[in-house]
Protein backbone atom coordinates (compact mmCIF):
# COMPACT_ATOMS: atom_id res chain seq x y z
CA UNK A 1 0.00 0.00 0.00
CA UNK A 2 1.36 3.34 -0.63
CA UNK A 3 1.32 5.73 1.49
CA UNK A 4 -1.50 8.41 1.84
CA UNK A 5 -1.42 12.07 2.71
CA UNK A 6 -3.58 13.27 5.73
CA UNK A 7 -4.95 16.63 5.97
CA UNK A 8 -7.08 18.43 9.20
CA UNK A 9 -10.23 16.76 8.09
CA UNK A 10 -8.78 13.34 7.33
CA UNK A 11 -6.36 12.60 10.34
CA UNK A 12 -8.79 11.82 13.06
CA UNK A 13 -10.99 9.29 10.56
CA UNK A 14 -7.64 7.39 9.14
CA UNK A 15 -6.03 7.34 13.00
CA UNK A 16 -9.82 5.77 14.65
CA UNK A 17 -10.53 3.76 11.52
CA UNK A 18 -7.56 1.61 10.97
CA UNK A 19 -5.65 -0.76 13.28
CA UNK A 20 -2.55 0.64 13.09
CA UNK A 21 -1.37 4.56 11.60
CA UNK A 22 1.67 5.29 11.22
CA UNK A 23 2.61 8.95 10.77
CA UNK A 24 5.84 11.05 9.41
CA UNK A 25 5.29 14.99 10.10
CA UNK A 26 7.74 16.14 7.17
CA UNK A 27 8.32 19.16 4.96
CA UNK A 28 9.60 19.77 1.43
CA UNK A 29 12.49 21.82 2.51
CA UNK A 30 13.87 19.40 5.34
CA UNK A 31 16.71 17.25 4.13
CA UNK A 32 16.04 14.57 6.98
CA UNK A 33 12.57 14.39 5.94
CA UNK A 34 13.72 14.05 2.30
CA UNK A 35 16.25 11.19 3.12
CA UNK A 36 13.72 9.34 5.62
CA UNK A 37 10.77 9.57 2.51
CA UNK A 38 11.82 6.33 1.12
CA UNK A 39 12.63 4.40 4.43
CA UNK A 40 8.87 4.83 4.83
CA UNK A 41 7.50 4.26 1.58
CA UNK A 42 9.48 1.01 1.54
CA UNK A 43 7.92 0.33 5.04
CA UNK A 44 4.91 1.08 3.20
CA UNK A 45 5.07 -1.29 0.14
CA UNK A 46 6.23 -4.26 2.85
CA UNK A 47 3.63 -3.82 5.47
CA UNK A 48 0.33 -3.34 3.73
CA UNK A 49 -2.12 -4.02 6.80
CA UNK A 50 -0.59 -1.09 7.96
CA UNK A 51 -1.67 2.34 6.91
CA UNK A 52 1.90 4.37 6.11
CA UNK A 53 0.26 8.09 6.49
CA UNK A 54 1.99 11.43 5.37
CA UNK A 55 1.70 15.39 7.12
CA UNK A 56 3.03 18.05 5.26
CA UNK A 57 3.84 20.46 8.28
CA UNK A 58 3.98 23.72 6.08
CA UNK A 59 0.56 22.71 4.61
CA UNK A 60 -1.19 21.10 7.59
CA UNK A 61 -0.03 23.17 10.22
CA UNK A 62 -2.99 23.19 12.69
CA UNK A 63 -2.74 19.54 12.87
CA UNK A 64 1.37 19.82 13.35
CA UNK A 65 0.22 22.32 15.96
CA UNK A 66 -2.03 20.11 17.65
CA UNK A 67 0.29 17.37 17.30
CA UNK A 68 3.16 19.21 19.28
CA UNK A 69 5.23 19.10 16.19
CA UNK A 70 8.55 20.64 17.40
CA UNK A 71 11.17 18.85 15.15
CA UNK A 72 10.79 17.12 11.19
CA UNK A 73 10.45 14.32 10.68
CA UNK A 74 8.72 13.05 13.33
CA UNK A 75 7.00 9.78 13.74
CA UNK A 76 3.76 8.64 15.58
CA UNK A 77 2.23 5.62 15.34
CA UNK A 78 -1.17 4.56 16.31
CA UNK A 79 -2.97 1.33 17.54
CA UNK A 80 -6.23 1.19 17.92
CA UNK A 81 -6.75 5.17 18.20
CA UNK A 82 -3.79 5.68 21.13
CA UNK A 83 -0.74 7.34 20.62
CA UNK A 84 1.67 4.02 21.26
CA UNK A 85 5.29 6.01 19.57
CA UNK A 86 6.62 9.89 19.26
CA UNK A 87 10.00 10.20 18.52
CA UNK A 88 11.40 13.23 16.24
CA UNK A 89 14.59 12.04 14.16
CA UNK A 90 14.54 10.07 10.38
CA UNK A 91 14.83 6.28 11.54
CA UNK A 92 16.91 3.64 9.39
CA UNK A 93 15.45 0.60 7.94
CA UNK A 94 15.95 -1.74 10.69
CA UNK A 95 14.63 0.99 13.47
CA UNK A 96 11.64 1.73 11.53
CA UNK A 97 11.19 -2.47 11.07
CA UNK A 98 11.12 -2.45 15.31
CA UNK A 99 9.19 0.29 15.38
CA UNK A 100 6.45 -1.55 13.17
CA UNK A 101 7.37 -5.15 15.04
CA UNK A 102 7.37 -3.45 18.37
CA UNK A 103 3.54 -1.87 17.85
CA UNK A 104 2.31 -4.88 16.21
CA UNK A 105 3.16 -6.70 19.30
CA UNK A 106 1.72 -4.49 22.04
CA UNK A 107 -1.11 -6.16 24.31
CA UNK A 108 -3.96 -3.08 24.18
CA UNK A 109 -5.53 -4.77 26.91
CA UNK A 110 -2.40 -3.07 29.19
CA UNK A 111 -2.15 -0.25 27.13
CA UNK A 112 -5.22 0.60 28.12
CA UNK A 113 -5.17 -0.19 31.77
CA UNK A 114 -2.02 1.84 32.30
CA UNK A 115 -4.10 4.62 30.45
CA UNK A 116 -6.25 4.22 33.01
CA UNK A 117 -4.33 4.11 35.93
CA UNK A 118 -2.45 7.34 35.20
Amino acid sequence: MATVELTDDTFQQAVTDNDIVLVDFWATWCPPCRQFGPVFEKSSNENPDIVHAKIDTDAQQRIAAAAGISSIPTLMAFREGILVFNQAGALPAPALKQVVDAVRGLDMDEVRKAIAAE
